[in-house]
């Protein structure tokens, strides 16, 4: 090709300068958003068109056997041009140039050289096309290690208790809009390529309409959820991109900035969850604060000291000792009237009672659970801490 084109080569070679310069005039006139552009970006374009034309001398010389040459037109801002520049705008910019250049064909090549030459344009227009697509496809490859290895820090962050604004910063660089209220889950990681998990919960949660930060650490995946308060319906939407095993969900925070609390309560569950086989998928932390104390997690330990135990004391009615009674009989209604003298139903209504006062009924066998060991803990540890 380039000796059938010698001639015509030097011509292209010559009016290298206009064409790029006729490109960029076009693209004033056919492209608004083109017109918008800051002029740093305006004259990074000006460079990839002048670089799209040596690049096709360069094709035309090698008989169109290099195809490398199509990728070095955006070696003069690859990742610049692919983060201000959209992949359809960047096809509408390329397909500008070669309209120029296709246009110029007549005055570009020698004689009996213009079919050569328009059959030529057309092969390299492919190339290019092509060219952009992996561009393009090698940025997004890259943008998404790097968003994963920077979500995977926020939540080790999370998980370190580290201040404020470096979660803020973390998070502001992902595009996280702090959304409150926010949530944590952690559960088991599917296993796989890091990108490629991250990904598919995104596009999950964008139809959601929820924000989200997710990171892996070791073999445990940590999701950091906001804008919805019910975090765990957002976690039963999700489950199915956890691994098997348990899928904890922390507390409610306000913000990103409290949600350590929401990461440590959730990491807690998590470890501790072996000791209910039968737990729901996904489960609340505070589902689990009895396996949780049992386990040797201090807060869970003094939330059931204080919030269950505390709370029966400061209820009064006869509630503290009903608990005890009914546990002693085994949770048999009747065998703990006869033992207080009173009627079944006095013991119904305490039994409501005490629902209401500490959140977990005695009438449902896990939540009788977390009661006796609130019962423990709060005769076994010191009452100081029991706020009357």
């Amino acid at each position: 090709m380039a000796m059938e084109l010698a001639a015509t080569i030097q011509r292209i070679e010559r009016a290298a300068g206009s064409l790029a310069t006729q490109s960029l005039t076009r693209m004033d006139e056919r492209l608004l958003w083109f017109r918008e552009l800051p002029a740093d970006q305006r004259s990074m374009v000006m460079l990839v068109a002048q670089a799209g034309v040596g690049s096709f001398v360069a094709w035309l010389r090698s008989e169109g056997n290099d195809l490398g040459f199509s990728d070095e037109v955006f070696e003069a801002a690859p990742v610049e041009l692919a983060r201000s520049i959209s992949l359809q705008h960047t096809v509408a910019l390329i397909k500008v140039v070669i309209d120029v250049v296709e246009e110029r064909v007549p005055d570009l090549a020698a004689e009996g050289e213009q079919e050569l030459l328009a059959r030529a344009i057309l092969r390299f227009s492919r190339e290019i096309a092509f060219a952009a697509a992996r561009v393009y496809a090698r940025a997004a490859e890259s943008r998404g290690a790097w968003d994963a290895r920077l979500q995977a820090l926020l939540v080790d962050g999370l998980l370190r208790g580290d201040n404020d604004d470096e979660l803020a910063g973390r998070a502001a660089a992902l595009g996280w809009a702090d959304t409150g209220p926010v949530a944590v889950a952690v559960g088991r990681s599917p296993g796989g390529e890091a990108t490629a998990i991250l990904h598919g919960l995104h596009r999950v949660t964008r139809r959601l309409g929820v924000e989200i930060l997710a990171g892996l650490h070791g073999d445990r995946l940590i999701m950091v959820m906001g804008g919805s308060a019910d975090a765990t319906a957002i976690a039963e939407q999700l489950v199915g991109h956890f691994g098997d095993g348990p899928v904890v969900v922390g507390p409610v925070t306000p913000n990103l900035a409290e949600a350590g609390a929401s990461a440590k309560a959730a990491m807690s569950g998590f470890r501790a969850a072996a000791a209910w086989p039968d737990a729901p998928r996904p489960v609340a932390a505070a589902q689990l604060l009895a396996e949780r104390a049992l386990a040797g997690d201090a807060d869970a330990r003094r939330t059931l000291r204080i919030d269950v135990f505390g709370a029966l004391e400061r209820a009064g009615g006869a509630l503290l000792e009903t608990m005890d009674t009914f546990i002693a009989n085994g949770g048999v209604l009747e065998g703990t009237a006869r033992a207080l003298f009173v009627h079944p139903n006095t013991i119904r209504y305490r039994m409501r009672r005490v629902a209401e006062v500490t959140g977990f009924s005695p009438f449902v066998s896990h939540e009788a659970f977390t009661l006796r060991v609130a019962l423990a803990i709060g005769r076994l540890d010191p009452a100081a801490d029991i706020i009357r």
